[in-house]
């Protein structure tokens, strides 16, 4: 997957950094040579990490249990996973482990303490078959839980390091499998590794807390990002047909591999595709195994496929695939000679687009992301739907090819206005500045969804606007990337909110009608004309407290934006003067009365006088009762 935000580069780098300190400790550790470690077997990484494996898949499905409650229920479990660990290789640890899925289900619903606590009585009341999605419906990756990155008692963690280093270990898997429900189980095996080095490291320092600080702040951002982006992938597979999934993996694997021929491209899209769907499955052991065997076959191909994994592909189980999942682009190779005409100018490209369409499809998409791996991947897609549509077209005509011959023009420009919609809002974010800008999103997105909470939007544009400050700082090129890649794991994050409880019909067109066109779409997408907004008196909407003084920055935005989102919901045509009228006051008002001897007395007086104009901008009739007086 191509990552071009550089805070994520730069974590990935400490990450890459983590998992060579703990390359080298395991090898101090262990008498055996390199290539031994350098052709560590997928059985041995599973009998080695079985238990972490399987408290993974625990905790990701038991979300509320706790520590010592997640233990019990793997102990459980051990005993049948055992059998998984004696398997010879050509036996399949995989169907040993659909059988422990099978029983760990049947375990949940054999108890009654866990069936209520997770409301899972309509999952277990099913066959088999369909139990296992049933049970995924109730995964939740915003489930509340503690941060588990912050250190109260440094000196207490590392005492019980030095008492039972497994411990610590066990139990930071179990916080994050429970805090990242999607997040796949070598990622989190990974990172354990990572914490525990941190964690040792940390405990040999006098300062541990600024220690801990500076070495976990890289894992949990990293974690975060890459639970996303899991979380992004497992949407893409339920969602939309297995083509789209197979197209998204083609597409990153070509720019990120760009020496592999097409065969060996479309191959490993279907292989990655398929652990996806594993992994997102919530089969633990599965995922596990399957990636290891994944990553293997790509370091026997190293020499073919790219240039760039020679030394991950040194490193032992699960590192490896860590590595190589981050691993740079390859060079890009000389393909002038290999021009992309054949699609745009060969007289018989519509019998090959009748006689094997997806085939012949792929292969223009793999050849155009070869060409253009510095595009992002919802706009090679973009490209591709475009060039399909184009040819379903023209090849009903009579002369198809000169038809399909404006193919090329065609292609540049979608990019040009994939590449003008990235600029208009780079140059509005310079112009405004961040603080309005994000009011501005509010805006947009409360006329797009006001079905939505004022602090759900305020927590969505939050994330559009964090993206655009870091992306719009970047190079044209990279902005571009930047912007689209961010784009597409935000707007996900809403469409799985509309997937839980719909939003709107425009909302839900623009999430399910195209994963491709999904930013455009959400860009035009206009006021929702059906909503009507439950009455809300001015006095409700406009707060003005004398704790306002002693907000930090962050909270006094939060404020102003919730003023302004519930303005928009009650008044959507209003013009942007007249809002921006009301947010200016409210700013000036609170500025006014923190400076106030008697704050209190003045938030009183001013309120009154904002109240006056809200109602005045809304033009209603209604009395706004007030402590002091009426206004009506």
């Amino acid at each position: 997957m191509s990552n071009s935000s550089e805070n994520f580069t730069r974590y990935r780098e400490h990450v890459y950094m983590c998992v060579l300190v703990e390359v080298i400790k395991k090898m101090k550790m262990t008498s055996k040579p390199k290539m031994s470690m350098q052709h560590n077997s997928s059985q041995n990484y599973l009998e080695e990490n079985l238990r972490g494996i399987i408290s993974t898949m625990v905790a990701q499905f038991l979300q509320k249990l706790t520590y010592e409650e997640v233990q019990t229920t793997v102990k459980e479990l051990f005993d049948f996973a055992e059998k998984c660990k004696s398997l010879k290789l050509h036996e399949s640890p995989l169907e040993c482990s659909y059988q422990l899925m099978t029983i760990f289900l049947e375990h949940i619903c054999n108890n009654q303490g866990m069936v209520d606590e997770h409301v899972f009585s309509d999952c277990c009341n099913i066959n088999n078959t369909v139990r296992l999605k049933c049970f995924l419906l109730y995964r939740k990756d915003d489930a509340g839980h503690s941060d588990i990155f912050q250190i109260l008692n440094p000196e207490h963690i590392c005492e019980v390091d030095k008492e039972n280093q497994a411990s610590v270990k066990e139990k930071y898997i179990y916080e994050t499998s429970r805090k990242h429900p999607f997040l796949y189980a070598p990622t989190i095996l990974t990172m354990s590794a990572c914490y525990e080095t941190a964690v040792q490291s940390c405990c040999q320092e006098e300062n541990k807390t600024e220690c801990f600080q500076i070495k976990l702040e890289p894992i949990r951002k990293y974690i975060r990002e890459m639970s996303l982006r899991h979380h992004h992938l497992c949407e893409i597979g339920i969602k939309f047909n297995h083509k789209v999934a197979k197209s998204v993996e083609l597409v990153l694997l070509t720019k990120k591999q760009l020496r592999a021929n097409f065969s060996e491209i479309a191959k490993l899209a279907v292989d990655t595709k398929n652990l996806h769907q594993t992994c997102c499955e919530g089969n633990a052991i599965a995922c596990a195994f399957g990636r290891s065997q994944l990553m293997n076959d790509i370091c026997s191909k190293q020499a073919i496929l790219s240039s760039k994994i020679i030394s991950c592909c040194t490193l032992p189980v699960p590192f490896r695939g860590e590595c190589i999942i981050n691993s740079e682009n390859d060079d890009k190779p000389d393909l002038s000679s290999l021009q992309l005409s054949r699609f745009t100018e060969d007289r018989f490209v519509c019998k090959q687009f009748t006689d094997k369409q997806d085939d012949f499809l792929q292969e223009f998409l793999y050849e155009y992301a070869r060409r253009h791996s510095e595009l992002a991947l919802p706009v090679i897609l973009r490209v591709a739907s475009l060039y399909q549509n184009l040819l379903g077209k023209c090849c009903k005509i009579e002369d198809p090819s000169q038809c399909y011959s404006h193919g090329k023009e065609m292609f540049q420009g979608m990019v040009s206005e994939s590449h003008e919609r990235v600029k208009n809002n780079c140059d509005l974010h310079e112009k405004l500045g961040a603080n309005n800008f994000h009011d501005r999103l509010i805006v947009l997105y409360t006329k797009k969804a006001p079905q939505l909470s004022a602090q759900e939007l305020i927590t969505f544009t939050k994330s559009m606007a964090a993206a655009t400050t870091r992306c719009c700082s970047l190079s044209d090129e990279q902005q571009f990337v930047c912007m689209e890649d961010a784009a597409k794991l935000i707007l996900g994050v809403l469409c799985r909110r509309h997937d839980a409880e719909p939003i709107n019909v425009g909302v839900g067109h623009c999430c399910d009608d195209s994963y491709a066109f999904r930013k455009p779409c959400f860009d035009d997408l206009q006021v929702d004309g059906t909503y009507i907004s439950p009455p809300l008196p001015c006095d409700q909407i406009i707060s003005l407290k004398e704790n306002l003084c002693k907000a930090q920055e962050e909270e006094f935005q939060m404020e102003k934006q919730k003023l302004l989102s519930n303005i928009v919901k009650q008044k959507p045509h209003a013009t942007e003067m007249q809002l921006q009228s009301i947010t200016v006051d409210f700013t000036h008002l609170v500025k006014k009365c923190c400076r106030a001897e008697k704050s209190e007395m003045c938030f009183q007086e001013e309120e009154s006088k904002l109240i006056e104009k809200c109602q005045s901008l809304l033009g209603g009739k209604l009395c706004q009762k007030m402590s002091t007086q009426d206004l009506c």
